[in-house]
């Protein structure tokens, strides 16, 4: 919950030239509902695609105060939309079926859900930190076909690597991610699994950028407080 509509549309823009050059990667912003339609319509033609921080469980018109329909996204300009962040299942009461919910309206409006997993620290310190993210897969996933997965991309958030300036070592993310890719492999096959983007979201920065996409299984990033800024955010999309 960051930036007013100007300021959210002048760190659009200013990102748009520093990106233009990004062959290599696909480039997602997601600004506040309010600044979506705006930043949308200024990056039209871009290579800087629009996601929502969060979606309705329904994709139909109705009697639904304050909820945003995944296909009134699709209409602004949108292409994705992050289900499932931490901090809407830690604060806002997300389940695994509400973001299974989520994601197949998203889906169903042609959107491509950035669903999120992740442990918090009472959780690895127990030793649960895989059996976390694999309960929350499978019940985010389930019931998604193959050809659903084509719109699904995961991201592995362990919380405690979140706002705190502690981050997962390469090793440690790379490990979780490789169990994620198994889960995927065991609920939907080993060539989805494959083919399946996962990114990792924990206090991701210019500076530890390059030593995070080293790892086999690490496709991206979902970046949270480095890319309120262009510069920085650009620093991350341009590591190479």
């Amino acid at each position: 919950m960051y930036k007013l509509l100007a300021a959210a549309t002048d760190t659009a823009l200013a990102l748009k030239p520093l990106v233009a050059n990004a062959n290599h990667c696909e480039v997602v912003i997601a600004p506040v509902f309010t600044a979506l339609g705006t930043v949308a319509a200024r990056l039209e033609g871009s290579n800087v695609a629009v996601a929502a921080q969060d979606c309705a469980v329904q994709n139909e018109f109705g009697a639904l105060t304050g909820e945003v329909a995944p296909m009134m996204l699709k209409d602004v300009g949108c292409s994705h939309v992050i289900i499932g962040h931490s901090e809407r299942r830690q604060f806002y009461a997300e389940t695994d079926d509400s973001v299974n919910k989520k994601a197949k309206a998203a889906i169903g409006a042609g959107l491509t859900a950035i669903v999120c997993v992740g442990e918090h620290l009472s959780d690895r310190e127990a030793g649960n930190a895989e059996l976390v993210a694999k309960t929350q897969l499978a019940g985010s996933l389930a019931g998604l076909t193959v050809l659903d997965m084509e719109r699904i991309i995961i991201a592995y958030e362990p919380v405690w690597a979140i706002g705190t300036g502690k981050t997962a070592t390469p090793e440690q993310a790379q490990e979780m991610h490789g169990h994620i890719r198994q889960n995927i492999a065991e609920t939907h096959g080993a060539e989805i699994a494959e083919r399946t983007r996962i990114l990792y979201g924990g206090s991701v920065k210019p500076d530890n950028i390059s030593s995070l996409m080293a790892q086999q299984d690490i496709d991206g990033a979902l970046v949270g407080g480095a890319s309120l800024e262009a510069e920085s955010f650009a620093a991350i999309v341009n590591y190479k």
